[in-house]
């Protein structure tokens, strides 16, 4: 708790000052472009990772970037996700895993949940993976098989997340965008879904071609196509 303390001391003393404008301008409301929904895992930081500045994401964290699919009990995410997009007018929505990741860490053994009732709960909206955990997966390496999973989850709650009311209506009108990431801690390189390809790209590689492009037509396309089926 020291450091926690001293931290915002630092804050207070030293950061605050320089940034007196942003947070005045900050008090009258908010515009984020996107909904930045991720892992609660502490080795995450969003702003860090994509360099913005306070009031340009709206984050959404839970175990294992979660979207839980509709028609079950209201949830937090699902308001989230309806605020971003009725009220906000978010125009990108990004679902990001990570490697290493714990909760998927449990999907994959579940005896590692078996003493916490309610993660082991919450794992079950990741239930459709069981089927390629039990299948497909069991033979590969315990590394590339949480790899695998990881990257699969993005993707199921992308589908997750286009079942959204909110999201599907947006959808149709073209109004939002959907990404799915995988961010590679020990490298602090990030994966891009690549929809057209059915394939995942370095996102880096991906931005160099997108800024090419947007140099050369004027015009900054699309990392991700809005909608359609993805293969988790």
């Amino acid at each position: 708790m020291t450091r926690i303390i001293q931290g915002f001391l630092k804050f207070r003393d030293k950061v605050m000052p320089g940034k007196k404008t942003l947070f005045q301008q900050l008090s009258g409301g908010q515009s984020p472009q996107a909904l930045f929904i991720t892992c609660a895992d502490s080795r995450i930081n969003p702003n860090l990772l994509t360099q913005t500045e306070p009031g340009e994401l709206f984050i959404c964290r839970n175990a294992g970037n979660m979207v839980p699919a509709p028609g079950g009990p209201v949830s937090g995410e699902s308001a989230t996700i309806e605020y971003a997009i009725k009220a906000l007018k978010v125009m990108d929505i990004i679902v990001c895993g990570h490697t290493y990741c714990g909760a998927m860490g449990g999907l994959l053994q579940p005896e590692k949940v078996a003493g916490l009732p309610q993660v082991a709960g919450w794992l079950e909206h990741a239930r459709e993976l069981r089927e390629w955990i039990d299948g497909p997966g069991a033979a590969l390496p315990e590394l590339e098989r949480l790899n695998q999973v990881t990257e699969r989850n993005v993707l199921l709650q992308l589908e997750h997340l286009r079942a959204q009311p909110a999201v599907a209506e947006a959808l149709a009108e073209k109004k939002v965008r959907l990404m799915g990431w995988m961010y590679r801690i020990e490298s602090g390189e990030v994966q891009i879904y690549d929809e057209a390809r059915k394939q995942w790209a370095c996102l880096t590689e991906v931005a160099r071609q997108r800024m090419g492009q947007e140099i050369h037509t004027g015009e900054m396309p699309a990392l991700c196509k809005p909608g359609g089926p993805v293969n988790y």
